[in-house]
């Protein structure tokens, strides 16, 4: 019999399962709405279902063994999701406990960045380290640490929330409740809200006139800046000098050997990239010069997900062996 695991990345549109290998090979996927359900003990019935219908559809030599699952605010010491942002079920979800009572294997819960995070470490870029960080950069910023081989959870399980530490005094509002969370400068609509920003201050042309707030993506601001445009190649540079200075303040704490950057806005390449190493470097205590990495994920693909979410779990059952 051949073992394998469900990784579930829930966000807060949709939700991707898939079957993962040991090796970390997605064999099968599917996707369904996450927010379609008229309460959570819906939405765990329809998981279950799908998880149960793509182990169906796979040879009969296959075998659930677990679920791993990454959920925005999910909480490993509890498998909870509480009071996520983004979805719209409040309080304290008995994820793992309610799947598990679905089908009786055992799951692991963590938020999306920890999840990134391990899967860095058993099959990205991260194989062979023991020190690093993910960044996740989508709609917010998250963030997994490693250190010493080891996902850092905290007493709570939560810890590591490095996209609601603050950058500026009384800043942008956040959706947390706080104001100037690193994540509302540094995400995709944190760049947009500086390219708008940098519109208002700034009569050059650009562009981004052309377009109303509502109508531009942070994916669309890049291809402008790749063409040349002047406002959206200074929103880049500020953003990165954001990420660069807070993670020069990371380094000085934990001094990895490498930064993971991960998810959708990463995809901007050497728009982000180079700016945030430039400016983590200048900011950097002298005794950390020139150490750390700033990387690509290794996980790169439609999959990356899904796999971090199974990793979660394979790390779970490979403790207890």
């Amino acid at each position: 019999m051949k073992t394998i695991v469900a990784g579930v990345d829930i966000g807060g549109t949709n939700t991707v399962v898939g079957l993962v290998t040991r090796d970390g090979e997605c064999i099968a996927e599917t996707t369904f709405p996450t927010q379609s359900h008229i309460n959570f003990n819906k939405y765990l019935e329809r998981l279950a279902s799908e998880i149960s219908a793509l182990i169906k559809m796979q040879p009969s030599t296959y075998s659930l063994v677990g679920v791993g699952v990454g959920a925005p605010n999910g909480c490993y010491n509890t498998g909870n999701i509480v009071d996520a942002a983004n979805l719209k079920w409040k309080g304290s979800l008995p994820l793992g406990s309610g799947l598990n009572s679905h089908l009786n294997v055992p799951i692991a819960v963590s938020n999306d960045a920890n999840a990134a995070a391990l899967g860095e470490m058993l099959y990205g870029g991260a194989r062979g380290m023991k020190n690093f960080i993910v960044i996740t950069l989508g709609t917010g910023l998250g963030s997994g640490i490693v250190v010493d081989g080891k996902l850092v959870l905290g007493s709570d399980g939560f810890a590591g929330e490095l996209g609601h530490t603050a950058v500026k005094a009384y800043g942008r509002q956040c959706g947390c409740g706080k104001s100037g969370c690193l994540e509302t400068y540094v995400s995709a609509p944190g760049l947009r809200r500086t390219a708008f920003k940098l519109l208002a201050d700034s009569i050059e042309p650009s562009a981004l006139r052309n377009y109303s707030y509502d109508q531009i993506s942070a994916k669309q601001i890049g291809n402008l800046a790749e063409q040349g445009d002047a406002i959206s190649i200074e929103a880049f540079e500020y953003t990165g000098a954001i990420l660069g200075m807070k993670l020069a303040d990371v380094v000085a704490i934990l001094s990895p050997e490498a930064i993971f950057l991960f998810g959708g806005l990463s995809n901007a390449g050497r728009l982000l990239f180079e700016p945030t190493k430039r400016h983590m470097e200048k900011n950097l205590f002298s005794n950390f010069r020139n150490k750390v990495q700033i990387l690509p994920s290794g996980l790169n693909g439609e999959n990356a997900a899904v796999i971090g979410a199974a990793a979660l779990i394979w790390q779970d059952l490979d403790k207890n062996v």
